[in-house]
């Protein structure tokens, strides 16, 4: 008889425990906020292109990259929505916000535009608050009060930037707002992938329209590299945050979304020798740390709201 031992096998070694999905998100959406400031790096740096014409190639790119991912398997479901016009509005609305942000570039470092235009979720709290009567805590004014007292530090009334360039970032901020207003709007019934193909398009037929008037040679190799990256840092930025979403929940997610000033600023020194001064680097410190935690404090009241309305749900059952 064979010994018990003999039959003996070795121990498995332990299994690796699975990647958790959240991390990936975090992955996801940091390659993304890292591909939004090489696109801002990137427009900055092809110079006097035509603003119309850099933002027809973009918006051009991404529905044509969102068609061929996204028509073989959804094809004409692709289409369907019950708010045509809301979409066209957001597609509009982004567009807009493209080409102030492009004009902004030219006039101001990326870090501080970044960090201008990121004030977006706190300009959102505020219009929720002021006209959609939406209950904000004390905190939450508090970190507002704080993110808008960072932008002045940014901004500052008189320094050499301010004019043209700080009046397309306002313009490109209210723009911003409004675009995500419409999104959260329309999140709660429409599809994602129909939401990025339809703005795609709008985008790109809009500047379809106008590009006859603005239209010019590119010349140079370089202009053609410059702009091929503006195009890939575009698709594969909005590419990731949507997988990143999926992977893990907005409400985890939607800060690292202020990881972007950091880039931004890092890219604007790496490229253009931009070094912003201490006051400038205080306000890029406190939007970025007020919007992260405005961001924080807005998730976790949501889910606390939603805990309690769980709670008072199944005390009426029984």
């Amino acid at each position: 008889m064979t010994p018990t031992h003999a039959l003996r096998l070795p121990p498995k070694p332990p299994a690796r425990p699975a990647v958790d999905a959240r991390w990936l998100g975090v992955l996801f959406v940091l390659g993304a906020v890292a591909c939004f400031s090489g696109l801002d790096t990137a427009s900055k740096a092809i110079g006097a292109m035509p603003v119309m014409m850099l933002v027809w190639f973009r918006y051009a790119t991404q529905a044509s990259a969102t068609a061929l991912t996204q028509w073989p398997s959804r094809g004409r479901a692709l289409l369907r929505t019950r708010h045509p016009w809301l979409h066209a509005l957001r597609g509009l609305l982004i567009l807009s916000t493209s080409v102030c942000t492009n004009l902004a570039l030219r006039a101001m470092p990326v870090g501080e535009l970044t960090a201008i235009v990121m004030l977006t979720p706190l300009l959102m709290t505020l219009v929720g608050a002021t006209f959609l009567h939406e209950r904000v805590s004390p905190a939450r004014w508090g970190l507002i009060a704080a993110a808008f007292c960072g932008a002045l530090l940014v901004a500052r009334p008189g320094a050499t930037m301010l004019s043209w360039g700080l009046l397309m970032a306002l313009l490109a901020l209210a723009l911003n707002t409004g675009f995500h207003l419409v999104t959260s709007r329309l999140s709660r019934t429409e599809d994602v992938g129909t939401m990025q193909f339809l703005t795609g398009c709008t985008g790109a037929l809009a500047a379809t329209l106008v590009l006859p008037f603005f239209w010019t040679s590119l010349g140079s190799w370089t202009t053609w590299a410059l702009l091929a990256l503006v195009c890939v840092f575009s698709t594969a930025g909005h590419w990731m945050l949507i997988v990143g979403y999926a992977k893990a929940g907005i409400a985890t997610l939607t800060p690292l979304l202020y990881a972007q000033v950091a880039f931004s600023t890092l890219l604007g020194w790496l490229v253009f020798a931009h070094v912003p001064d201490a006051l400038a680097l205080a306000g890029i410190a406190v939007i970025t740390l007020a919007g992260a935690a405005c961001t924080w404090l807005s998730a976790r009241e949501r889910e606390q709201a939603r805990g309690l309305a769980a709670l008072e749900d199944a005390s009426m059952e029984h």
